[in-house]
């Protein structure tokens, strides 16, 4: 076990990318990064993370700052209750903890949004504890390098990879270990057509040893997709301003701003709805898809029943400065120039 612990770490010294979180010891950027990262590739996440940095520079001034601030910032990068989390945890930590994390694993996980990932990662890339990190990249790595097809995604799987994953563990080189092991999954081991031919484990790999590179990592099926079919109404006041209105808890996109909206229960309510309004302006089908929804969108010049709604009106110069839903930023990229006419 120690072998390959000293393999992943010789090939990660010399194949490592340059990433500003991996030269600091400062837990609140190592967990600024790792919050940031989850679902999101690195090279989309960086100039988020340097954002971020730029703004919040410590874990006070990302407490102190409001939340429409930061899902300002956040907006582009998804799952938004990730920014939502990072904001209440931001502030806990300051108020809670004089702007302090727990330096031990089991503290850590005490905090908002800081799962046995995020806390395994914190405790040993901040503070050299010995703790296994285990996400996407791990489990690939490990499931093909010993031939376990039992699904990472499953109950049983995720403890018998999380167990491997601390037996093979360096406890004197923690961070490093770690961050070769998951550098190793995203650069060498990935997920389609990885270049098993000048892989420094090949040798050992039990997947490549038995064909089953393609096979592994097993993942139990997926969750059903639910579509959903929504028609969001543009429609300007007397002053020509924008009426918006903020999504409640509960849903997508919780805190967000949008255009005041009629969601549809299928796609033929949506198009019997739309026929009400041929007479209007509306734009092409945009299409959206989420983990588990797949959104179908129309945007609409119409008048609107504001009487059950809370709408807030905003010029079009201010509009940037709202958290919105990514489908909404696309519209406003795609037709700035007739809604400001």
């Amino acid at each position: 076990m120690s072998a390959l612990s000293q393999d992943l770490i010789k090939w990660y010294e010399i194949h490592q990318r340059n990433l500003p979180w991996r030269h600091t010891k400062d837990p609140y950027q190592i967990w600024l990064s790792e919050v940031i990262l989850q679902q999101t590739r690195v090279d989309q996440g960086l100039p988020y993370f340097n954002k971020f940095v730029h703004a919040f520079p410590n874990i006070h001034a990302l407490a102190n700052a409001s939340q429409q601030e930061v899902l300002s910032l956040w907006q582009g990068l998804g799952y938004y209750s990730r920014g939502r989390n990072l904001h209440a945890t931001a502030q806990i930590i300051s108020q809670n903890y004089d702007g302090r994390f727990p330096e031990s694993y089991q503290g850590l996980l005490q905090l908002k949004g800081i799962g046995p990932y995020t806390a395994a990662a914190i405790a040993s890339f901040a503070f050299d504890l010995p703790h296994a990190v285990v996400d996407g990249n791990v489990y690939r790595v490990l499931s093909r390098y010993f031939g376990i097809d039992l699904a990472i995604n499953s109950t049983s799987g995720k403890k018998t990879f999380e167990k491997i994953a601390e037996e093979i563990l360096d406890p004197k080189q923690a961070a490093q270990h770690n961050q070769a092991m998951m550098e190793f999954g995203a650069l060498q081991c990935k997920p389609v057509s990885p270049n098993c031919e000048v892989c420094p484990l090949q040798l050992s790999c039990v997947a490549f040893s038995e064909g089953k590179v393609q096979q592994l990592p097993v993942k139990e099926k997926k969750v059903k997709v639910r579509p959903r079919f929504f028609v969001y109404h543009v429609v300007p006041n007397q002053q020509g301003y924008l009426a918006f209105e903020k999504r409640g808890a509960g849903d997508i996109w919780e805190g967000l701003y949008q255009f005041p909206l009629v969601e549809l229960s299928s796609e033929e309510a949506q198009v019997a709805y739309l026929a009400h309004f041929d007479a209007a302006w509306r734009s092409a089908p945009f299409k959206h898809i989420l983990t588990h929804q797949n959104i179908k969108a129309f945007f609409i010049r119409a008048p609107f029943a504001a009487e059950k709604k809370e709408l807030e009106h905003y010029p079009f110069e201010e509009i940037s400065s709202l958290p919105l839903p990514r489908l909404i930023d696309k519209f406003l990229e795609q037709h700035r120039e007739d809604l400001t006419k």
